[in-house]
């Protein structure tokens, strides 16, 4: 029977190059390279009614024209949208399985339970995939947004303030609160825009938009390294578009 077999190596996925020039996953019977015997090849929940497996391998395939490795963002321009959710997934899934050999309560290894959860082989502790939920946010001010840039951007893009949610805090708390740390603002009618998996390793964004109400712009020196207001016509160079901070971006936009 065909499955999907999503092969990582470090953080790179193989794709399958077809005769037109367009990219896809490989969907085959068998595994598309050697499985050894340390090999955990993992069941991911079906694409359709199309089987997924995913796994690691210790080396990049470089001798098979068929195949091609690509980091997971990348991927993003080259697989159907549904292939590249699907991978994030099981990057994911990877990533949890990496760090999660040993119990965090006696230390004896794990072992598989279902395909998302583990069992300790001594204390019998269960452990499940788990997701760090961080929220993202659009600052109106008038025809104006706030896009700031992140010491951690790997280029010279701005984005939107962002950062994780903490224990206790609604969703809506954790967007005043970050947007006030990183930028002195205060804001209100924060509404809900969407969400999106954030595999960069286990994330999930929150997207939001929010109304600027008063403050002058003081930026967290730890975090960030520029800010301000921009409109339409002075934007500087923005995220890629694979990101929710893009979509609320184009959003604004589109409306202007």
């Amino acid at each position: 029977m065909k499955k999907y077999y999503f092969v990582f190596c470090k953080g790179d996925i193989m794709l399958e190059r077809l005769e037109d020039g367009t990219y896809t996953i490989p969907y085959l019977e068998q595994a598309p390279t050697e499985i050894k015997p340390w090999t955990n090849v993992m069941n991911i929940s079906p694409l359709g009614d199309r089987d997924v497996r995913t796994y690691r391998i210790d080396n990049p395939v470089t001798n098979d024209s068929r195949y091609e490795m690509c980091g997971l963002r990348p991927s993003y321009y080259k697989l159907p949208f549904e292939l590249y959710l699907k991978a994030g997934k099981c990057q994911e899934i990877l990533y949890w399985d990496q760090n999660t050999r040993y119990c965090g309560v006696c230390g004896a290894p794990m072992k598989m339970h279902t395909d998302i959860s583990k069992r300790c082989t001594e204390c019998g502790k269960e452990v499940w995939p788990q997701l760090a939920t961080a929220i993202i946010v659009l600052v109106h001010r008038g025809d104006e947004v706030l896009l700031v840039h992140a010491k951690n951007f790997r280029s010279n893009f701005f984005g939107l303030v962002a950062g994780f949610v903490e224990t206790g805090e609604t969703l809506e708390e954790a967007v005043h609160r970050e947007v006030m740390e990183e930028t002195g603002l205060t804001i209100d009618n924060i509404r809900y825009f969407g969400s999106q998996p954030w595999p960069y390793p286990c994330g999930l964004m929150v997207g939001f938009e929010a109304d600027y109400v008063s403050g002058e712009i003081k930026l967290q020196q730890e975090e960030l390294a520029a800010g301000a207001w921009f409109t339409k016509d002075n934007l500087p160079t923005i995220p890629e578009k694979l990101s929710i901070a893009r979509k609320l971006i184009d959003y604004w936009l589109e409306k202007q």
